[in-house]
Protein backbone atom coordinates (compact mmCIF):
# COMPACT_ATOMS: atom_id res chain seq x y z
CA UNK A 1 0.00 0.00 0.00
CA UNK A 2 1.28 3.31 -0.87
CA UNK A 3 1.68 5.96 1.76
CA UNK A 4 -1.01 8.37 2.30
CA UNK A 5 0.21 11.30 0.43
CA UNK A 6 0.50 9.34 -2.79
CA UNK A 7 -2.49 7.62 -2.43
CA UNK A 8 -4.44 11.14 -1.80
CA UNK A 9 -2.72 12.63 -4.99
CA UNK A 10 -3.09 9.82 -7.26
CA UNK A 11 -7.21 10.06 -5.71
CA UNK A 12 -7.20 13.64 -6.43
CA UNK A 13 -6.00 13.28 -9.76
CA UNK A 14 -8.14 10.54 -10.52
CA UNK A 15 -11.50 12.45 -9.69
CA UNK A 16 -10.33 15.98 -10.97
CA UNK A 17 -9.82 13.77 -14.21
CA UNK A 18 -13.51 12.03 -13.96
CA UNK A 19 -14.78 15.55 -13.54
CA UNK A 20 -13.30 18.00 -15.80
CA UNK A 21 -11.91 15.39 -18.67
CA UNK A 22 -8.18 16.83 -18.13
CA UNK A 23 -6.16 17.26 -14.99
CA UNK A 24 -3.62 20.20 -14.47
CA UNK A 25 -1.80 21.29 -12.01
CA UNK A 26 -3.94 24.37 -10.74
CA UNK A 27 -7.20 21.95 -10.54
CA UNK A 28 -4.74 19.49 -8.23
CA UNK A 29 -4.05 22.34 -6.05
CA UNK A 30 -7.53 23.19 -5.88
CA UNK A 31 -8.59 20.01 -4.63
CA UNK A 32 -5.60 19.47 -2.57
CA UNK A 33 -5.69 22.38 -1.12
CA UNK A 34 -1.95 22.93 -1.45
CA UNK A 35 -0.17 25.84 -3.67
CA UNK A 36 1.02 24.61 -7.23
CA UNK A 37 4.03 24.85 -6.75
CA UNK A 38 4.53 21.96 -4.39
CA UNK A 39 1.97 20.39 -7.03
CA UNK A 40 4.55 20.40 -9.67
CA UNK A 41 6.94 18.92 -7.48
CA UNK A 42 4.91 16.07 -6.31
CA UNK A 43 3.92 15.44 -10.03
CA UNK A 44 7.31 14.81 -10.89
CA UNK A 45 8.10 12.31 -8.02
CA UNK A 46 5.39 9.84 -9.06
CA UNK A 47 6.24 10.75 -12.57
CA UNK A 48 9.47 8.92 -11.26
CA UNK A 49 7.86 6.25 -9.56
CA UNK A 50 5.86 5.13 -12.83
CA UNK A 51 2.62 6.41 -11.07
CA UNK A 52 1.95 9.26 -13.25
CA UNK A 53 2.52 11.02 -16.58
CA UNK A 54 3.51 14.52 -16.13
CA UNK A 55 4.37 17.12 -19.06
CA UNK A 56 4.55 20.52 -17.71
CA UNK A 57 1.40 22.61 -19.22
CA UNK A 58 0.07 19.85 -20.68
CA UNK A 59 -1.49 17.99 -17.63
CA UNK A 60 -1.40 15.08 -15.91
CA UNK A 61 -2.78 11.71 -16.13
CA UNK A 62 -2.16 7.70 -14.54
CA UNK A 63 -0.36 5.21 -15.39
CA UNK A 64 -1.96 1.68 -14.96
CA UNK A 65 -0.29 1.33 -11.79
CA UNK A 66 -1.45 4.76 -10.55
CA UNK A 67 -4.92 3.94 -12.08
CA UNK A 68 -5.19 0.80 -9.70
CA UNK A 69 -4.01 2.63 -6.32
CA UNK A 70 -6.40 5.70 -6.98
CA UNK A 71 -9.48 3.01 -7.67
CA UNK A 72 -8.40 1.17 -4.72
CA UNK A 73 -8.50 4.02 -2.66
CA UNK A 74 -11.14 5.21 -3.63
CA UNK A 75 -13.19 1.63 -3.09
CA UNK A 76 -12.12 2.00 0.38
CA UNK A 77 -13.23 5.46 0.97
CA UNK A 78 -16.48 4.98 -0.77
CA UNK A 79 -17.45 2.08 0.99
CA UNK A 80 -16.39 4.16 4.57
CA UNK A 81 -18.81 6.20 2.75
CA UNK A 82 -21.93 3.92 2.92
CA UNK A 83 -21.08 2.08 5.83
CA UNK A 84 -21.04 5.15 7.75
CA UNK A 85 -24.15 6.19 6.31
CA UNK A 86 -26.17 3.36 6.21
CA UNK A 87 -25.27 1.30 9.12
CA UNK A 88 -24.26 4.33 11.59
CA UNK A 89 -26.26 6.65 10.34
CA UNK A 90 -24.61 9.19 9.54
CA UNK A 91 -25.60 12.57 7.52
CA UNK A 92 -24.56 12.57 4.09
CA UNK A 93 -22.42 15.99 4.47
CA UNK A 94 -20.47 14.39 7.34
CA UNK A 95 -18.85 10.52 6.08
CA UNK A 96 -16.56 12.51 3.77
CA UNK A 97 -14.60 13.95 6.58
CA UNK A 98 -14.76 11.00 8.45
CA UNK A 99 -13.75 8.38 5.47
CA UNK A 100 -10.92 10.11 4.61
CA UNK A 101 -9.36 8.52 7.61
CA UNK A 102 -10.52 4.93 6.71
CA UNK A 103 -9.54 5.33 3.64
CA UNK A 104 -5.78 4.83 4.53
CA UNK A 105 -6.32 2.18 6.93
CA UNK A 106 -8.90 -0.32 5.71
CA UNK A 107 -7.09 -3.72 4.76
CA UNK A 108 -8.81 -5.59 1.57
CA UNK A 109 -10.20 -8.26 3.52
CA UNK A 110 -11.83 -5.54 5.90
CA UNK A 111 -13.34 -3.88 2.88
CA UNK A 112 -13.96 -6.93 1.16
CA UNK A 113 -16.27 -8.07 4.15
CA UNK A 114 -17.94 -4.62 4.59
CA UNK A 115 -18.66 -4.90 0.88
CA UNK A 116 -20.65 -8.07 1.32
CA UNK A 117 -22.31 -6.57 4.53
CA UNK A 118 -23.44 -3.90 3.11
CA UNK A 119 -25.16 -6.11 -0.06
CA UNK A 120 -22.07 -4.88 -2.29
CA UNK A 121 -24.02 -1.21 -2.96
CA UNK A 122 -22.84 0.19 -6.23
CA UNK A 123 -22.96 3.60 -5.14
CA UNK A 124 -21.89 5.61 -2.83
CA UNK A 125 -24.26 8.09 -0.47
CA UNK A 126 -23.52 10.94 -3.01
CA UNK A 127 -24.04 8.79 -5.82
CA UNK A 128 -20.79 8.02 -7.44
CA UNK A 129 -19.76 4.60 -8.27
CA UNK A 130 -17.75 2.41 -6.01
CA UNK A 131 -14.95 0.52 -7.82
CA UNK A 132 -15.02 -3.00 -7.34
CA UNK A 133 -12.04 -5.40 -5.88
CA UNK A 134 -10.69 -5.61 -9.27
CA UNK A 135 -10.62 -1.74 -10.34
CA UNK A 136 -13.93 -1.79 -12.34
CA UNK A 137 -15.85 1.26 -12.37
CA UNK A 138 -18.90 1.67 -14.29
CA UNK A 139 -18.74 4.34 -16.94
CA UNK A 140 -20.23 7.28 -16.01
CA UNK A 141 -23.95 7.97 -18.50
CA UNK A 142 -25.37 11.19 -16.70
CA UNK A 143 -25.56 15.06 -17.87
CA UNK A 144 -25.12 18.17 -15.29
CA UNK A 145 -28.40 19.69 -14.49
CA UNK A 146 -26.87 22.64 -15.63
CA UNK A 147 -27.30 21.30 -19.73
CA UNK A 148 -30.91 20.51 -19.33
CA UNK A 149 -33.98 22.76 -21.24
CA UNK A 150 -36.58 24.32 -19.52
CA UNK A 151 -39.98 21.80 -19.28
CA UNK A 152 -37.21 18.57 -18.84
CA UNK A 153 -37.54 16.76 -16.12
CA UNK A 154 -35.04 14.36 -14.91
CA UNK A 155 -33.26 11.57 -11.92
CA UNK A 156 -30.40 13.09 -9.87
CA UNK A 157 -27.37 10.30 -10.29
CA UNK A 158 -24.89 11.92 -8.06
CA UNK A 159 -23.45 15.16 -6.50
CA UNK A 160 -19.95 15.77 -7.52
CA UNK A 161 -19.23 17.41 -4.28
CA UNK A 162 -17.06 16.87 -0.99
CA UNK A 163 -18.27 19.79 0.72
CA UNK A 164 -20.37 19.73 3.32
CA UNK A 165 -21.79 22.75 3.59
CA UNK A 166 -22.95 22.62 -0.21
CA UNK A 167 -24.06 19.11 0.61
CA UNK A 168 -26.43 20.60 2.77
CA UNK A 169 -27.23 23.36 1.03
CA UNK A 170 -28.66 20.80 -1.74
CA UNK A 171 -30.17 18.95 1.48
CA UNK A 172 -32.67 21.86 2.33
CA UNK A 173 -33.86 21.77 -0.71
CA UNK A 174 -34.72 17.63 -1.32
CA UNK A 175 -31.57 17.36 -3.76
CA UNK A 176 -30.51 13.69 -3.51
CA UNK A 177 -29.70 10.88 -5.41
CA UNK A 178 -32.68 9.05 -7.22
CA UNK A 179 -34.90 12.68 -6.26
CA UNK A 180 -36.50 13.50 -9.88
CA UNK A 181 -36.73 17.44 -10.70
CA UNK A 182 -37.99 19.60 -13.13
CA UNK A 183 -36.51 22.11 -14.73
CA UNK A 184 -38.92 25.02 -15.16
CA UNK A 185 -37.07 28.29 -16.09
CA UNK A 186 -33.71 29.44 -16.85
CA UNK A 187 -32.32 32.67 -16.96
CA UNK A 188 -30.24 34.61 -19.99
CA UNK A 189 -26.64 35.24 -19.61
CA UNK A 190 -25.69 32.50 -17.88
CA UNK A 191 -28.23 33.70 -14.62
CA UNK A 192 -29.78 30.73 -12.43
CA UNK A 193 -32.44 28.12 -13.08
CA UNK A 194 -35.56 27.55 -11.59
CA UNK A 195 -35.92 23.86 -10.52
CA UNK A 196 -39.20 21.79 -9.07
CA UNK A 197 -38.19 19.36 -6.38
CA UNK A 198 -41.11 17.11 -4.43
CA UNK A 199 -43.72 20.28 -5.25
CA UNK A 200 -41.40 22.93 -4.28
CA UNK A 201 -39.83 25.53 -6.69
CA UNK A 202 -36.02 26.43 -5.90
CA UNK A 203 -33.54 28.95 -7.96
CA UNK A 204 -30.06 27.68 -7.85
CA UNK A 205 -27.04 28.77 -9.80
CA UNK A 206 -24.85 27.67 -12.73
CA UNK A 207 -21.99 26.76 -10.78
CA UNK A 208 -24.67 24.87 -8.13
CA UNK A 209 -26.27 22.93 -11.48
CA UNK A 210 -22.51 21.87 -12.85
CA UNK A 211 -22.15 19.70 -9.92
CA UNK A 212 -25.26 17.87 -9.52
CA UNK A 213 -25.28 15.17 -12.35
CA UNK A 214 -28.78 13.25 -14.03
CA UNK A 215 -30.08 10.96 -15.83
CA UNK A 216 -33.91 9.73 -17.30
CA UNK A 217 -34.24 13.34 -18.78
CA UNK A 218 -37.01 13.57 -21.11
CA UNK A 219 -39.61 16.50 -21.71
CA UNK A 220 -42.25 17.46 -19.13
CA UNK A 221 -45.36 16.45 -21.09
CA UNK A 222 -47.86 19.02 -22.67
CA UNK A 223 -50.42 18.50 -20.31
CA UNK A 224 -48.05 19.13 -17.17
CA UNK A 225 -45.92 21.93 -18.36
CA UNK A 226 -46.11 24.91 -16.34
CA UNK A 227 -48.22 28.14 -17.16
Amino acid sequence: MANKTIEDYLKAIYQVDVDQDGAGTTELAERLGIAPASVTGMLKKLAAQDLVTYTRYQGVGLTNAGRAIALDVLRRHRLAERYLADVLGLPWDRVHDEAEEWEHVLSDDVAARMDAALGWPSTDPHGEPIPSARGDVPPLADTPLARLRPRHTARVARVSSEDAEFLRYLGSMGIYPHVALTVLTIAPFGGPLTIEVSGQCHAIGQGVAERIFVVDISPLPAAEEPA
